[in-house]
């Protein structure tokens, strides 16, 4: 488990299958206090040691999810793939309890349609979106995020404070963290490609490219 803790939020995570474990074992890595729930006995107990702490229990039961304190979190991710109707119980429960960002993974479109209409915040379709992707989007600090096989790693995210009302130049993003903004989307502008004399305002967007280590200490800054 990560001892350097780049984020603070606990979160939940329901199913650990590839895609729920492939996020959860992220999350847990970024520094994340990760609680898996997991219907499948052999399943769970695969995860014990790696996550925070790991439940054996059918999630669709809405009393799972008050034994779990689930109403704790404030964030969810439903990974359920074996079943349409326990994915939109367990999605439903976690809805209903009032958990403020709710992540499901969808196995087809009606099934996202379903989880868009009971108030899944986000709907992820497995071919477009991985396990470990949707783990550094859950938080908000990254707007989007395509990783590559070799460690590399192009996001979007907001400027962090050390960056606005100062060049790229002053503000030595890359000899600081050894990342490179790509280019820099002002509202209501087109996107340019960035240049040392480039000025980052408030509510800009970065596109920044990096080592994945490097890129999540950058996005873990206020």
């Amino acid at each position: 488990m990560s001892k350097s803790r780049l984020y603070d939020d606990d979160v939940l995570v329901i199913g650990l299958g590839r895609f729920g474990g492939a996020a959860a074992l992220e999350l847990q890595r970024l520094g994340h206090r990760v609680l898996g729930v997991e219907a499948d006995g052999a399943l769970a107990e695969r995860f014990l040691g790696k996550l925070t702490r790991v439940v054996q229990a059918d999630a669709a039961d809405a009393k799972i999810i008050d034994t779990v304190k689930a109403r704790s979190f404030n964030i969810a991710v439903v990974g359920i793939g074996s079943s349409v109707e326990a994915s939109v119980l367990a999605s439903a429960n976690l809805v209903d309890a009032g958990i403020g960002s709710v992540w499901a993974k969808a196995m087809s479109p009606e099934h996202a349609r379903i989880l868009e209409r009971i108030g899944v915040h986000n709907v992820v379709r497995p071919e477009a979106d991985s396990g470990r992707r949707v783990a550094h989007l859950v938080n908000g600090r990254l707007q989007d995020y395509i990783e590559f096989d070799d460690g590399f790693a192009i996001i979007r995210m907001e400027p962090p404070q050390e960056t606005v009302g100062f060049t790229l130049e002053q503000s030595q993003l890359r000899s600081k963290y050894g990342v490179t903004v790509v280019g820099v989307k002002s509202p209501g502008q087109d996107f340019t490609y960035a240049v040392p004399e480039t000025k980052v305002m408030h509510g800009d967007t970065l596109i920044v490219a990096g080592k994945i280590a490097l890129i999540e200490k950058l996005a873990a800054r206020p």
